[in-house]
């Protein structure tokens, strides 16, 4: 999922306000953001496979590190200290730190969720299995509708959240490039080679600013 992710974010700012939007996407892509440069180290690999689904071109084939359910809750208990870290330092004053923190921990994790519900079953549980995948990316139609669902609802939930930022230009367009990258990505061609797809995931740490 790349929308669904978001949604979660978008609609997660509602429950705790006091984190950005920034940050939310950070913890519900987290593992994506860090995806594309263990690709580049060569320590976990994808392969380019037109068919293997309907909706994605990609074989998730070795990603325990960023992926599996181990790794996730190993990537989300490092995001949860290192915002406690920040913010629940002496000289800031933030009630119920550690809530938050784990939330934000949660978010990290909701992304395995969503992963487990859209890939074919290879979502590692522990990095040398057993592999999950309930198989949403094998029907264009479906995936639509759930994403676009999931993406309407977390927009409904931040926009009548009255949050400040809902009503920027900049917030309107930034929804506007996740819809186009979203759509561009399932119907356009597959990348070249596994390179080019990781440099070009890598563009997904410019989202973060831009939610601010």
């Amino acid at each position: 999922m790349f929308l669904g992710h978001m949604a979660i974010g978008l609609a997660a700012r509602r429950v705790e306000p006091r984190v950005s939007l920034a940050t939310w996407f950070v913890a519900v892509q987290l593992v994506d953001l860090i995806w594309p440069i263990m690709l580049l180290l060569d320590l976990e690999h994808v392969a380019i496979a037109p068919g293997i689904t309907a909706f994605t071109p990609l074989d998730f084939f070795d990603y325990p590190i960023t992926h599996s359910l181990a790794g996730s809750l190993v990537w989300a208990a490092l995001f949860a200290a290192f915002w406690f870290s920040i913010r629940a330092n002496p000289w800031r004053k933030f009630p119920g730190a550690v809530g938050v923190a784990l939330l934000l921990g949660a978010g990290v994790l909701s992304h395995w969720v969503l992963d487990v519900i859209s890939h074919r079953p290879d979502v590692p549980v522990l990095p040398g299995g057993p592999y999950l995948g309930l198989g949403l990316w094998n029907s264009i139609p479906a995936t639509l509708a759930v994403e676009l669902t999931m993406f309407a609802a977390g927009l409904a939930i931040y926009i009548r959240s009255g949050f400040p930022g809902a009503g920027r230009v900049s917030f309107w367009l930034l929804i506007a490039f996740l819809l186009i990258a979203y759509f561009a990505a399932a119907f356009g061609p597959p990348p070249p080679n596994v390179t080019t797809l990781a440099w070009s995931a890598l563009a997904l740490w410019l989202l973060i600013p831009w939610a601010r």
